[in-house]
């Protein structure tokens, strides 16, 4: 059953005097999304939930399923795969899109192979580590599939390694491309740090003087938004020109979708545009401190018959900037709590709303581990509740 808890502290704390509408965002992307993760706050949504095919978008989830073996320990940055002959003709030369420039037979390592998927948007590179990983790229769009299953991505679904147009097989929706985004950041900062934001890469040879082929990264914000760090564009005609990006600035994290633009220049423009509005147009307004207490949850048949809510770092809620709307708070969770809990736990959030605004959810985690009750306790509960 899910509790509501009043959190008069956090009342007390986020009670302003004057209201705010949501800062509004005048771009022509057909479809936008925008979160700031820091908060869980949407700031803007444009026809997000619309499935849509994602182009090298797709790629994300390549990478997040590789990234998710590598800390696993199913899979290591220095094992090779080989490129075979048939996979080489199907995916060498204009043809075939974005490529690494792999050559027929060459043995090519996961790490360099993420890095042709993540900086040079390489088809190639994906059917040669999904085929290495697997077996066969359709059993590795079986680990994708999933993998969205298990992050929630309700309007997402793969039938290539790549985003190469399939007749409607593969899907995304702009929320879940930002679900997916953030899952990939906080899952693996180590592995997003390394791969994500590579300017450029070098891979191949050219035909003839056999010079090295040096590609840049297509991310529009690299080098334009402070902070950028990832992740990944998009491009076919079918889907037109695309991109999921996200930056950090002074602690606050957004991640930004938008697709559906008519050109390499209008995504580069839209997306420098969408994130400095992000930054600009909100800002961070601290509410709790890190490790404060927050409420209590009950607990069944611990030992204890509640345990503290409190924040695991410090909570902050995204505002428009220079505004104070008056904000209230209320703690969730499903409840009561099931014996034993560790301690450190999320097991509630704190939801914080106002008029006009988006609701953000942020979450409280356990204060103290709570053991299992003894005979006796269970018995008392049993007859008497």
């Amino acid at each position: 059953m899910t509790r509501y808890l009043a959190a008069p502290l956090a009342i007390a704390l986020l009670v302003a005097p004057s209201t705010a509408a949501a800062p509004q965002f005048a771009g022509a992307a057909p479809i936008a999304f925008m979160e700031d993760v820091s908060t869980g706050a949407v700031l803007y949504a444009r026809d997000a939930d619309r499935r849509m095919p994602p182009a090298s978008m797709a790629k994300m989830m390549t990478v997040y399923v590789a990234f998710d073996m590598i800390k696993r320990g199913q899979l290591r940055l220095d094992q090779t795969y080989n490129v075979s002959p048939d996979t080489w003709r199907q995916w060498h030369g204009p043809a075939a899109g974005s490529t690494m420039f792999l050559s027929v037979n060459e043995n090519v390592s996961v790490e360099n192979l993420l890095k042709g998927i993540v900086t040079l948007s390489g088809n190639d590179a994906c059917v040669v580590l999904a085929q290495g990983v697997s077996g066969t790229e359709q059993a590795f769009t079986d680990r994708m599939n999933e993998t969205a299953r298990r992050l929630g991505l309700a309007n997402s679904h793969f039938g290539t390694s790549n985003g190469w147009p399939d007749n409607g097989v593969t899907y995304v929706s702009a929320r879940d491309l930002a679900a997916l985004a953030t899952a990939t950041i906080r899952d693996f900062p180590d592995l997003y740090r390394r791969f994500y934001s590579l300017r450029e890469f070098t891979w191949g040879h050219t035909l003839g003087s056999n010079a090295d082929i040096t590609q840049a990264n297509r991310d529009p914000l690299l080098g334009h938004v402070a902070g950028a760090d990832g992740l990944k564009t998009g491009h076919t005609d079918e889907a037109g020109y695309g991109f999921t990006g996200s930056a950090e600035q002074n602690g606050r994290r957004l991640v930004m979708v938008v697709a559906g633009l008519p050109t390499f220049g209008a995504r580069a423009a839209e997306s420098v545009s969408f994130m400095n509005w992000g930054f600009a147009a909100w800002q961070a307004k601290p509410i709790v401190a890190a490790g404060r207490h927050v409420a209590d949850a009950e607990v069944q048949l611990g030992d204890a018959r509640t345990v503290g809510l409190v924040a695991s770092q410090a909570l902050s809620v995204a505002i428009p900037s220079g505004a104070s709307p008056p904000l209230t708070a209320r703690v969730v969770y499903e409840g009561p709590l099931k014996a034993p809990l560790a301690k450190g736990v999320h097991v509630a959030d704190l939801v914080v709303t106002s008029p006009g605004l988006p609701e953000q959810r942020l979450p409280l985690v356990t204060a103290a581990a709570v053991g299992e009750a003894g005979f006796f306790r269970r018995a008392w509960t049993g007859l008497f509740g």
